[in-house]
């Protein structure tokens, strides 16, 4: 039943992604922790999410790349070391704990998608903004395994073009990916056998993924994005209660 529950949530988080462009961790926490440890839950998302990050942000122009680097790194460094310190809560915290911050998360990531608040970061706070932007980032992954509060927020408040914004969502949640599993395998979490695990968790998400980006070419995007955040929204609360 576990294994049914696993490779049904994975194929969802990867059709998610396919559509939105993000989800994967998201839904992947919010219902595999339903029937697993946060943990544990984290450590099977981390092969799927850093391969299909990898791909996201290495998708499109090398320029591009490079540039996103050089303007993005503080938060990226800041994202990733705090992700990597705060990742022993998912660990040695007690779960119930980790399931209502997991919960909180959601909730509040549905509330600012279904509000669709638009925020501008001028050019002079960004230096500022960005490391703030990326600790907080990385208290919310350490803690709860979800990757997307707030780094989705401020990285569409930089007015970033779309093709910009898609490979720089994919920077910041493989660096995010990247320190959880250094995290959680540190801690004995993330061995052999969750590895491995992980990696054949992968073709379900590939599987969804190709599925929800032939799906974008047909259905609007922002009605699935609304079905989308109702629904996180609602689990959200219910790993909270």
């Amino acid at each position: 039943m576990l294994l049914l529950v696993a490779v049904a949530t994975f194929l969802l988080a990867g059709f998610v992604k396919g559509v939105v462009g993000l989800g994967l961790p998201t839904v992947v926490m919010a219902l595999l922790a339903l029937a697993l440890p946060p943990a544990q839950a984290a450590a099977l998302l981390i092969v799927p999410s850093a391969v299909t990050n990898v791909w996201q942000f290495a998708a499109g122009p090398r320029g591009s790349r490079a540039r996103l680097l050089r303007r993005l790194w503080p938060m990226m460094l800041a994202s990733g070391g705090t992700t990597a310190v705060t990742a022993a809560h998912l660990v040695t915290g007690r779960p119930g704990l980790a399931a209502v911050g997991l919960g909180v998360a959601l909730a509040l990531y549905a509330v600012i998608g279904l509000a669709e608040v638009r925020i501008a970061v001028s050019p002079r706070l960004e230096p500022l903004l960005s490391p703030l932007a990326g600790a907080a980032t990385g208290v919310v992954a350490g803690t709860t395994g979800i990757l997307a509060v707030p780094s989705v927020p401020y990285l569409q408040a930089l007015d970033l073009d779309r093709n910009d914004l898609v490979q720089a969502l994919g920077l910041s949640f493989t660096v995010s990916t990247l320190a959880l599993g250094a995290a959680l395998a540190g801690a004995g979490v993330l061995d052999a056998a969750a590895l491995g695990s992980s990696t054949l968790a992968l073709i379900p998400a590939l599987a969804g993924m190709a599925a929800g980006q032939w799906l974008r070419r047909r259905i609007a995007e922002r009605a699935f994005r609304r079905c989308f955040f109702v629904a996180l929204f609602v689990l959200g609360l219910h790993l909270a209660v």
